[in-house]
């Protein structure tokens, strides 16, 4: 059983930062996972943020809104992938989950019993 916790989120000014973290425990390992992180805003799809698709290169990819703003980083001897995001803006607002999956080719929020989902953090950006 593979279980994903995040933490990190909350209410943060525009520009502000937040770092997210999402930690693995249970039959998993980071060097045979892709992962990434995926967000929710209310009335909207669900959608892929940031991952880190190819576990031996830890080739990543970003969502065109949050280049050169977010910045995805795994700790494989943590089990734990962060998030960091900077210059935040109000756009930013949603429920930020960790999506985990052998073999992820692309960064879409895919439901299926082989694909592993956290609980969700929020955050929300506003003055």
């Amino acid at each position: 059983q593979v279980q994903l916790v995040e933490s990190g989120g909350g209410l943060v000014q525009p520009g502000g930062s937040l770092r997210l973290s999402c930690a693995a425990s249970g039959r998993f390992s980071l060097d045979y996972y892709g992962i990434g992180w995926f967000r929710q805003a209310p009335g909207k799809e669900r959608e892929g943020v940031s991952c880190i698709l190819n576990p031996s290169t830890g080739s990543t990819y970003y969502k065109d809104s949050v280049k050169g703003r977010f910045t995805i980083v795994r700790d494989t001897a943590k089990n734990t992938v962060y998030l960091q995001m900077n210059s935040l803006k109000p756009e930013d607002t949603a429920i930020y989950y960790c999506a985990a999956e052998v073999g992820a080719s692309t960064c879409r929020a895919v439901i299926r019993p082989d694909v592993y989902w956290g609980q969700g953090t929020q955050v929300t950006v506003s003055s």
